[in-house]
């Protein structure tokens, strides 16, 4: 019951056919193997709500410094301060609660109007074409421009910007976490230095100047002003976290909404009713739905012991269809309003939850005031194999 052999069920994060339609082999997981261990990586699971609710938050046990997605934990590469994802309490602490006063709600209110003004400048020129593409005309888009403008990056680098970040999370078919660039953090960091350099002469009202101006109080008192490595990892965090998982949840929506036209329906006629529906793309199908932990000390499952040293998947995309937890939970429901665990729990609560549900009702908004119909094109949607990430890469639809 607690752990699988070689002939039950067999569960790969790198497996592209298991990561196009994980949900049967995690559902198999909650029934047969609440603790999974996988023989060929050396990994453990957890696949239920209540186990994953719980093991989020206990930093203590289930530590995220050696890195959260599964090639990062399994290389174990060095991962440079400033990575919140990849911090533990108290260092993720302290550099949270400077990260909260950059993230300050004059910006958030600020957002909100250029998220609209990207959305139609991008989404105008495409009535009456028949069709549009959720990723290339919007998701790979506006997520990106709306981080640019908050970090500050000029317009007319921002998609190049985006394209590199992308290509070094990509997975190639066949993946094995040995494969790794040993040099992902280094160059995904570089690639910034020179806007913060630039930007450190030229001060704005930005977050690079936020970040090249803030002050950090060490756990002895300590008063310091960021390292520019710490500021070029706090940038490209925010860079590369809020343009990808709000990209896939873009897409996700498309594909939900094409799927259940009804509900799309309903939301056409009631566009309050988005904030419901955000919640239940969020849960149905999470952009970042595998958190990949390190074990700091022995801890017990099911009657097994989990040893201190091992590696932890949380599987919170599992969880968010806990039979025990969500009623019918493969039925996409908009009206539900049950939680989920797609933004995490607990000390690593995901601080740009706000900006993503915000960038996805805006877009939703001005998508449906154009299109209340529309139908994805499936002979010519691609889906993106990532190490942190599912998704679509493209999604084309055709409208009415």
């Amino acid at each position: 019951m607690a752990t699988t052999g070689p002939a039950t069920v067999y569960y790969d994060p790198f497996d592209f056919d298991i990561d196009d339609d994980p949900y049967p082999i995690w559902k198999r997981m909650r029934a047969e193997a609440p603790l999974y261990h996988n023989d060929r990586f050396g990994f453990y699971a957890l696949s239920r709500y209540d186990d994953v609710a719980e093991a989020l938050p206990d930093w203590e046990t289930f530590r995220s410094g050696r890195g959260t997605t599964a090639d990062i934990l399994f290389n174990n590469m060095e991962v440079p301060p400033g990575i919140l994802l990849f911090e533990d309490p108290p260092l993720h602490d302290l550099h949270r609660k400077l990260l909260s006063k950059v993230f300050t709600p004059r910006r958030m209110l600020a957002v909100e109007d250029l998220v609209r003004g990207f959305c139609r400048r991008a989404l105008d020129p495409l009535v009456g074409a028949g069709g549009f593409d959720f990723i290339a005309h919007l998701g790979a888009m506006m997520p990106m421009q709306t981080i640019g403008y908050l970090l500050g990056i000029p317009e007319q680098d921002q998609a190049d910007i985006r394209d590199r970040a992308g290509i070094r999370i990509e997975l190639a078919a066949g993946f094995t976490p040995g494969e790794i660039n040993p040099k992902l953090f280094e160059e995904s960091i570089i690639m910034f230095a020179e806007y913060i350099e630039w930007r450190a002469a030229h001060p704005s009202d930005d977050l690079m100047t936020d970040l090249l101006n803030a002050e950090i109080e060490e756990a002895d008192g300590t008063v310091r002003q960021l390292t520019r490595t710490e500021v070029l990892a706090y940038t490209a965090m925010i860079a590369g976290a809020g343009n990808e998982t709000t990209a896939r949840l873009i897409g996700f929506m498309g594909q939900l909404l094409s799927d259940h036209p009804e509900q799309r329906r309903e939301l056409a006629a009631d566009p309050l009713l988005l904030p419901g529906a955000i919640e239940e793309t969020l849960r149905f199908e999470p952009p970042s739905p595998v958190q990949a932990r390190y074990v700091a000390r022995d801890t017990t499952y099911y009657g097994h012991t989990v040893p201190a040293g091992s590696y932890m998947l949380l599987l919170n995309g599992s969880a968010n269809r806990d039979e025990s937890r969500f009623t019918d939970p493969d039925t996409y429901d908009i009206h539900r309003t049950t939680g989920h665990l797609s933004f995490g729990h607990g000390v690593h609560f995901c601080l740009g939850s706000a900006l993503a549900r915000l960038e996805a009702r805006v877009a939703f908004e001005e998508v449906l005031q154009r299109w209340p119909d529309w139908q994805v094109d499936y002979a010519n949607a691609e889906r993106a194999h990532t190490s942190s990430v599912r998704g679509w890469a493209r999604l084309p639809v055709l409208t009415r």
